[in-house]
C-alpha cells in the first residue's frame, strides 16, 4: 500500500502567493521595511509579548539571542538539551558559553525539569529550553526555581508555534524566546525567524545585533542619543555598538508571514486533532502513546518504539519506506547531539552514554509529517500498517 506521505507539504498557499503578487505589483522596497515592522507587531500581539525582531532564520534568532546574553550579562554556562536542533548548541559555543547538558523527559521529549534544577550553579547564565516538536517543556517547579535564583529562561519555540502552558502561549514565559518560520514548521516565510521579549533593553540590543550592530537601528531615542554623545567624532549614521551580524529578513518574507499568521490558529486545531487520532489508534504495546499532550501543538507525529529492538526497528523502517512514508530517525535534530562531530573536542569521550532517554530516541524515535490537510482515513491506514509490524 502506497500512502505517498511527504515529511511536510508546502506551507505556503495560493492565497499567500496572491498576497505577495499583489504587493509586488506596486514595485515596492523589498528589503526590510514597513511590512517587517507590521509583521513584528502582529506577531507580538498574537504571542502576547511587547517586542519581536524578525530575522532571516530560527538559527539566526538563536545566534543573536546568545549574543544579547553575552553582551548584557557576560559568559558562563548555559543549560541545554541533547535533543534539539544543532543551532541551539552552536550559538552557545559561538558566543563563548559552555553548554551543560540535561537528559530528556520521555513523555514530552524536552529537558527533564528535575535534572535542570539539579545542574544549576553560580556559573549558570541561562537555561535554554527547547519545546521539542510541539510539546510543552515547562513546569511550575522549573519556572519558580529559575525566578527565585534570578536565572533567565530562554525558550526555543521554533517547533512549537501555538503550544501553551497553563493556557498561555509558549514563548511568552522566558526572558527571550526564539521562533522559526522554516518550510517544515507550523508556518513559513520561506526562511525566517523571530526573537521575542518583554525587555526593552534586550529588544534594542537585538535590533542592533540584527543589523551590523548599528545604533541607528535602535528605536529608542535615548539609546541612540547616548551613543552619539559618547562618540562625537563619529557620524551618527555610522556608530556600531557591537561586532555583530547582518541577519535581516525581507519584505517578501514579511508579507507571506502576515498572511500565514491569519490561518495559524485554525491550522493548529487540525494538527492537534491529527496527533490525537494517531496516538489513539497506535498499538501501545509496541509504541509509546503516553505523551503528555497538555498544551501541545505538534507539527509531527512522534513515533517511538517502546523496546530497544534493532530487528523490529528495521522492520518498521522498511514498512514506512515501502509505503512511501517519509520519516526522520532520531526525531528533532537527528537525535543525540552529544554524538555529533562538532562536540567531540568539547565534551568527554562517550559522554552520550550518560543520557539514556535521548539515546533511546536517537535509535528508536522518529517523526512523520503532520499537516492540517491530512485526512483521518490516511492516519488510520498508517496506524494499521505500523500495528501489523
Amino acid at each position: 500500500m502506497k500512502l505517498n506521505w511527504a515529511l511536510m507539504e508546502n506551507n505556503i498557499t495560493r492565497e499567500d502567493l496572491d498576497a505577495l503578487i499583489e504587493f509586488l505589483k506596486g514595485t515596492p522596497r523589498l528589503t526590510q521595511s514597513s511590512n517587517v515592522q507590521a509583521f513584528e507587531s502582529e506577531w507580538s500581539k498574537w504571542l502576547g509579548v511587547r517586542y519581536s525582531v524578525y530575522v532571516n532564520s530560527g538559527a539566526s534568532a538563536n545566534l543573536i539571542t546568545m549574543a544579547v546574553l553575552k553582551h548584557l550579562y557576560g559568559v558562563g554556562e548555559i543549560i541545554v538539551p541533547p535533543l534539539t536542533w544543532v543551532s541551539d548548541i552552536a550559538c552557545v559555543l559561538q558566543n563563548g558559553f559552555m553548554p551543560v547538558f540535561v537528559d530528556i523527559n520521555p513523555r514530552n521529549l524536552c529537558m527533564d525539569d528535575g535534572q535542570v534544577i539539579g545542574k544549576l550553579t553560580d556559573k549558570t547564565r541561562a537555561v535554554f529550553l527547547t519545546h521539542v516538536q510541539g510539546f510543552n517543556g515547562l513546569t511550575g517547579r522549573l519556572i519558580s526555581t529559575l525566578e527565585e535564583g534570578n536565572i533567565p529562561l530562554i525558550e526555543d519555540v521554533c517547533e512549537s508555534h501555538g503550544a501553551t502552558f497553563k493556557g498561555k502561549k509558549l514563548g511568552s514565559f522566558g526572558l527571550i524566546s526564539n521562533f522559526s518560520f522554516y518550510f517544515a514548521h507550523h508556518m513559513s516565510t520561506i526562511e525566517g525567524g523571530m526573537v521575542c521579549t518583554n525587555d526593552e533593553s534586550i529588544y534594542e540590543t537585538a535590533r542592533m545585533l540584527r543589523s551590523h550592530g548599528m545604533v541607528r537601528e535602535a528605536t529608542s531615542n535615548e539609546v541612540r542619543q547616548k551613543y552619539i554623545e559618547e562618540n562625537p567624532e563619529l557620524s551618527p549614521d555610522f556608530i556600531f555598538a557591537y561586532p555583530a551580524y547582518n541577519v535581516r529578513n525581507t519584505e517578501i518574507g514579511a508579507v507571506i508571514g502576515r498572511n500565514q499568521l491569519k490561518h495559524l490558529d485554525e491550522n493548529n486545531v487540525n494538527r492537534k486533532r491529527n496527533f490525537e487520532i494517531f496516538l489513539r489508534n497506535l498499538d501501545g504495546d509496541k509504541y509509546r502513546t503516553d505523551f503528555d499532550l497538555e498544551g501541545s501543538c505538534n507539527y509531527a507525529f512522534n513515533l517511538v518504539i517502546k523496546k530497544a529492538d534493532p530487528e523490529f526497528r528495521n522492520k518498521v523502517e522498511k514498512v514506512l519506506s515501502d509505503a512511501g512514508v517519509e520519516f526522520r530517525r532520531g526525531s528533532s535534530g537527528g537525535g543525540n547531539q552529544l554524538r555529533q562531530p562538532y562536540l567531540r573536542k568539547i565534551v568527554p569521550d562517550k559522554e552520550w552514554e550518560k543520557y539514556p532517554e535521548v539515546e533511546h530516541i536517537h535509535f528508536y524515535g522518529y517523526y512523520i509529517g503532520n499537516y492540517p490537510e491530512l485526512e483521518e482515513q490516511k492516519i488510520l491506514l498508517l496506524c494499521d500498517l505500523l500495528n501489523k509490524v
